[in-house]
């Protein structure tokens, strides 16, 4: 397996309490513009912040080998972070629904989303930004800066996000121009915020 060393000094100076201001501009060499966030820095009580990471998503892995990939990153990731993985039920649909059908849907599951939401907020879509990796894992590493305590993904049906679930989000983000199945995008996904730990570590796992 892929060791995984503790966060450097300096990751772990940005996060510890107290941090000074001068730290709140790091990584805006990415060219990102981000709203929201808290001005104030997070007590950790300890050397690193354990940021929760949630994962708001429609639907179950259904593929016995997509859930062991999950678990296999979820364990990975315990040494960085709180992940929670959240399956909510998505609305039942004709086999050929109308679009007032998917919309009204949308709405529908808007709803859970936004009720759960914690800090700094991202919505997967296929019109979102796309990133590095590195630009990736500097979304973690601001947060960290800027006092949000947790990062919110937030992962749609199989029609996507309603427009209310993405204008509240700080950040739209698409993994790829490409058309992935949608369960593996949530593998991809937890692969890709294990390794900006990594790189944010200064671990040789990102190359």
């Amino acid at each position: 397996g892929v060791g995984t060393p503790q966060p450097t000094q300096q990751y772990r100076s940005l996060c510890r309490t107290g941090s000074s201001a001068r730290n709140a501009g790091h990584g805006a060499e990415s060219g990102l513009s981000f709203t929201g966030g808290n001005a104030h820095r997070i007590t950790t009580g300890g050397d690193f912040l354990m940021q929760l990471i949630q994962l708001l998503t429609y639907g179950k892995l259904k593929e016995s080998y997509l859930r062991a990939a999950c678990a296999e990153y979820e364990k990975r990731l315990s040494r960085f972070c709180k992940l929670q993985c959240v399956e909510l039920e998505p609305v039942a649909l004709p086999e050929r629904p109308s679009e007032k059908e998917i919309a009204a849907a949308l709405e529908k599951e808007a709803q859970p989303l936004l009720k759960r939401k914690k800090g700094f907020t991202i919505a997967m879509c296929i019109e979102g930004k796309q990133l590095d990796s590195p630009q990736f894992a500097q979304i973690f590493q601001r947060a960290a800066v800027q006092g949000d305590a947790a990062v919110t993904f937030f992962i749609g049906s199989s029609y996507g996000l309603a427009d209310s679930v993405k204008q509240a989000a700080n950040l739209r983000l698409s993994m790829s121009a490409m058309t992935f199945p949608h369960q593996l995008a949530r593998v991809m996904l937890l692969e890709q915020i294990y390794r900006s730990y990594q790189i944010l570590g200064g671990s040789p796992y990102h190359k």
